[in-house]
């Protein structure tokens, strides 16, 4: 429980991972809170940060936040199986995360589909 904050932050995560055993986890996600734009600022201690958008959120996702996408290694452009319907074009998505920040890893999902998970799984170099 975050009270009134609007993100996670790493005192947050220390109090939780204390209760858990952490032998017997191999791999654990996080999920922020809010918007994308507290979370951009607050370190984790992740390994990671993978940032997931949604086509159902317009093209202009990327470039009205772009902090988050410097501060991540993974973009994730989630829903592409209804970009058509929405008339979003994914790729554009894609095109101004690379612009934000040239080394991030995107990766467009479909989960209704089943495609894309495979690349997420790659993108994360387990």
């Amino acid at each position: 429980n975050t009270g009134k904050e609007c993100h996670l932050d790493a005192n947050l995560i220390n109090k939780a991972l204390r209760k858990l055993d952490l032998n017997t986890i191999d791999l654990l996600f996080i999920e922020n809170v809010g918007n994308l734009i507290c979370p951009a600022e607050f370190d984790l201690g992740a390994h990671k940060r993978i940032v997931v958008v949604s086509v159902t959120e317009g093209e202009h996702m990327v470039v009205k936040h772009p902090y988050i996408f410097l501060a991540s290694d993974i973009a994730v452009i989630n829903k592409i199986d209804l970009a058509e319907a929405m008339g979003v074009d994914p790729d554009k998505l894609c095109r101004d995360a690379e612009k934000i920040k040239p080394s991030i890893k995107v990766v467009k999902v479909s989960v209704k589909q089943g495609s894309g998970i495979e690349e997420v799984i790659k993108a994360l170099d387990l």
